[in-house]
């Protein structure tokens, strides 16, 4: 039996508010990138351990690690911890962002993800998070 990390559960619902701003080019090198792009599609409905990432993508363990590694710091998912009554809790990734909007402004990119939010029926509204490169 296992259940999700409540809090890590209150914060997905009530929304998302980054105090640092995205790197740009983490963001559009973790979206260039076959496997990151296969994760982020099997996280989009449900979270996933490294090695359920592993299997529903068919990379090597040691890949889908760096590739979850790759996407939180791009902040495109988000780590919860999955408590199992074994006492053996397990990571767990899931996409929590609905667009990206790149934009060039000022020399510079722009990025603008929606963000979960707890004021729609779906549990999924808009919150920006935008950066200069």
């Amino acid at each position: 039996m296992s259940a999700t990390n409540p809090d890590a559960r209150e914060t997905r619902k009530r929304g998302w508010q980054r105090e640092d701003p995205v790197d740009p080019q983490a963001v559009l090198a973790a979206l260039d990138d076959d496997a990151c792009r296969c994760i982020l599609e099997a996280t989009s409905e449900e979270s996933l351990t490294a090695t359920e990432v592993s299997e529903q993508c068919d990379i090597p363990m040691s890949t889908a690690y760096r590739k979850v590694e790759m996407l939180t710091e791009a902040d495109l998912v988000e780590e919860t911890v999955r408590i199992n009554t074994s006492g053996k809790h397990a990571t767990e990734y899931r996409k929590n962002f609905d667009d990206v909007l790149v934009s060039v402004a000022d020399g510079g990119l722009e990025i603008e993800m929606t963000k979960p939010d707890a004021n729609s029926e779906s549990g999924f509204g808009s919150s920006a998070a935008v950066a200069d490169d």
